[in-house]
C-alpha cells in the first residue's frame, strides 16, 4: 500500500517529475512524427506505383508475346482476374515543337507505351490520370478560380481516351512534366505558363501546339536493329500519374501504331525450307501481332501473389494449346522465358530503397530512447538524493529492500506511461495538422502574432528587472533567458515572409502524409515505458541499498 501512495505523492508534489514526463513525451512524439511521415510517404509511393503497373505483369521485352489477345482471354476467364490490357513498352526520341536544337526543335529521350486506352483504363485507371479534362462537380470547390481546367478549351478527355486528334490524326499523350511550360503550383495544380512573362497562357498548352516527331528503333528476334522508324503525332492530352519519374519521361501512343513502328504488327511469315518458282522463301501466312507486356488487375479481395500463381498456370495452358495447333505460324515464348511478377516484385528496385530509408530513420531515431533513459536516470538520481531521509525512515520502520526498489520502479513506470500517452497525443496533434502547420509556415506571420510576441518580451523583461531589484538571482537569470528566447522568436516572426519545407513545385506529392503509423505508435509508447523503467532502475537500486542509520543522519 505504501509503495503506491508514495509513488503518487512523489509524482504530484514536485515539479521535477513533470520535467521527466515532458522529456519522455517529447522523445516519444519525435519518433512517432518522423516515422509516421516516412511511412506515409512510402505508402503513397506504393499506391502510385501499383496504379502504374497493375497487380500482376506478364512481360516479354523487345520481341513480345504473339497471340496475346488469346492469352488475355485466358487470363480474364480466371476467377482471380478482373481485367487485362496489352502494352508495348520501348524507348524512343521525341522531337518537341520548341527548343533551339537542330531545326529549332528539342529532342527528348522518352519511355513509350503503346496502349489500348479503354482496356488500360479498366486495369490502371488510365482515364483518371488524364490531366486536361473537365473537373468533377465534387472537385470544383477545391480548385482555384484561376485553374485553366475550368475553361472548356482545356477539356481534352475525349481525345486522350481515343488517342486521336480532332482532325483524325493519331495522337500521343505526354507525361505532364515533359513540357517545360507546365509549371506546378503550390496547391499541386498546373499552369501552362508563358516563359517570357511567367503568366498563364493557352498558347503554351501542349495539346494545342503543332505535332511532334517520334522515332523508334525496332529490334529483330535475333537482336539486330532493323532501322529507325519515324512518325508524326498530334499531342492530345497529358497525364499526371503520381510519380515524377514517370511524368517526366512517359509517352502514351496507340497500340497499333507502336506495333507497326516496332515491327510487332501482323507480318508475313516466310518458310526457311520451302521456296517459290523464283527461288525466294515461300510465304506461309501472316503471323499474329505481339505485345511486350500484359497488365492484369486482380478482383477485389484477391492478393497479387494468388493472382500471379493463377496467371502462371494460365500462361502454361495458353502455351500448350497454341504450340499444339498445327495452324499456328509463330509459337509463343517458353513459359520460363516470360516474366510474370507482382507489382511489388516489378517495382522492388524503386520501393526497396524507400523502405530501407524508413527503417534507417526508425533505427537512428531509436537512439532517442537512450536519451530518454538518461534523462530519467538523472532526474531520479536527484530525487533519490533528495529523499534520502524518507528512505531511511521507511527502512527503519521495516520496509524491505524490494519494497523501496518497487517504489521508484513504480514511480518510473508511471512517468513512462504518462509521458508516452502525452507524447502520442502530441504526435497525433502534429501529424493530423501537419499540412495546416506547413501552410502557416509558408505565409507571412500575422501582425497580431508579432505584437503578442513583443508584448511577451516586454513582460518577461519586466520580471527579470524585478528579480534584479529584489536581489533574486534565480528569478533574474530565469527571466533573462526567457526574454532572450522570446526576443529571438519575435525577430524571426518580424522577418518571416513564408518558408515552405515541402514545396509541391519541388516534391512531387502536393501534401505531406498525415496519418499515424499505428504500429510505430504502439512500439514507441512501449519503448518509452520500458526505457523509463530502465532509467529509474539504477537510482531505485541505490535507494534500496541505503543504510537506514546513515540515512537518518543525512542532511
Amino acid at each position: 500500500m505504501y509503495a503506491s501512495q508514495l509513488s503518487n505523492r512523489y509524482l504530484t508534489s514536485r515539479i521535477i517529475p513533470f520535467i521527466a514526463v515532458a522529456a519522455v513525451g517529447l522523445c516519444v512524439a519525435l519518433v512517432i512524427i518522423v516515422v509516421s511521415v516516412m511511412s506515409g510517404f512510402l505508402e503513397m509511393v506504393k499506391v502510385s506505383g501499383k496504379s502504374l503497373t497493375g497487380d500482376v505483369v506478364v512481360s516479354r521485352p523487345i520481341t513480345g508475346i504473339p497471340a496475346y489477345a488469346e492469352l488475355i482471354r485466358e487470363i480474364e476467364a480466371l476467377p482471380e482476374a478482373e481485367a487485362a490490357s496489352p502494352v508495348v513498352e520501348t524507348f524512343g526520341l521525341l522531337r518537341m515543337p520548341y527548343g533551339s536544337g537542330d531545326g529549332g526543335k528539342q529532342v527528348e529521350m522518352v519511355e513509350v507505351w503503346g496502349i489500348e486506352p479503354e482496356s488500360l483504363d479498366r486495369v490502371l485507371g488510365y482515364r483518371s490520370k488524364l490531366y486536361w479534362k473537365k473537373p468533377a462537380e465534387s472537385e470544383l470547390a477545391g480548385i482555384a478560380e484561376t485553374d485553366p481546367r475550368r475553361d472548356p478549351f482545356f477539356d481534352r478527355e475525349a481525345e486522350g481516351m481515343a488517342l486521336r486528334a480532332k482532325d483524325g490524326t493519331d495522337g500521343v499523350v505526354l507525361g505532364i512534366e515533359i513540357s517545360p511550360f507546365n509549371r506546378r503550383q503550390r496547391d499541386g495544380s498546373y499552369r501552362t505558363t508563358d516563359p517570357r512573362t511567367g503568366g498563364q497562357s493557352a498558347a503554351y498548352f501542349m495539346a494545342n501546339t503543332e505535332d511532334v516527331l517520334l522515332t523508334l528503333v525496332p529490334v529483330s528476334d535475333s537482336g539486330s536493329l532493323s532501322g529507325e522508324k519515324k512518325r508524326r503525332f498530334s499531342i492530345v492530352n497529358e497525364v499526371q500519374s503520381g510519380l515524377y519519374a514517370v511524368d517526366e519521361s512517359r509517352v502514351f501512343m496507340p497500340l497499333a501504331a507502336a506495333q507497326e513502328m516496332l515491327l510487332l504488327d501482323p507480318r508475313p511469315v516466310m518458310s526457311r525450307t520451302e521456296f517459290d518458282e523464283n527461288g525466294r522463301p515461300k510465304e506461309l501466312g501472316t503471323g499474329p501481332a505481339r505485345a511486350t507486356t500484359i497488365a492484369v488487375r486482380a478482383k477485389p479481395g484477391v492478393d497479387p501473389d494468388t493472382l500471379r500463381d493463377a496467371v502462371e498456370r494460365a500462361y502454361v495452358r495458353f502455351y500448350q494449346r497454341v504450340t499444339a495447333d498445327p495452324g499456328q505460324l509463330v509459337d509463343p515464348p517458353f513459359p520460363d522465358s516470360v516474366d510474370i511478377s507482382t507489382w511489388e516484385q516489378r517495382l522492388a528496385n524503386f520501393i526497396g530503397p524507400v523502405e530501407k530509408e524508413r527503417e534507417l530513420m526508425r533505427t537512428l531515431f531509436s537512439i532517442v530512447y537512450v536519451v530518454c533513459a538518461g534523462l530519467v536516470l538523472a532526474i531520479f538520481w536527484s530525487i533519490v538524493q533528495e529523499k534520502t531521509r524518507d528512505i531511511g525512515i521507511l527502512r527503519a520502520v521495516g520496509a524491505s529492500r524490494s519494497g523501496v526498489l518497487w517504489i521508484f520502479l513504480r514511480y518510473g513506470l508511471l512517468i513512462g506511461i504518462v509521458g508516452s500517452i502525452v507524447g502520442a497525443l502530441l504526435a497525433w496533434a502534429v501529424v493530423d495538422n501537419i499540412n495546416a502547420i506547413h501552410d502557416l509556415l509558408g505565409t507571412p506571420a500575422p501582425a497580431w502574432l508579432q505584437v503578442l510576441a513583443w508584448i511577451g518580451v516586454a513582460a518577461s523583461l519586466a520580471l527579470a528587472v524585478m528579480g534584479m531589484v529584489r536581489a533574486s538571482a534565480l528569478q533574474a537569470v530565469v527571466w533573462v533567458f526567457i526574454t532572450l528566447g522570446l526576443a529571438a522568436v519575435a525577430l524571426v516572426l518580424l522577418q518571416h515572409r513564408g518558408f515552405l519545407v515541402w514545396d509541391p513545385s519541388v516534391y512531387y506529392f502536393s501534401r505531406i502524409p498525415s496519418s499515424l503509423d499505428m504500429n510505430t505508435v504502439v512500439t514507441t509508447m512501449i519503448g518509452g515505458v520500458v526505457f523509463s523503467v530502465i532509467g529509474a532502475s539504477i537510482p531505485a537500486a541505490r535507494a534500496a541499498d541505503t543504510d537506514p542509520v546513515k540515512s537518518l543522519r543525512y542532511e
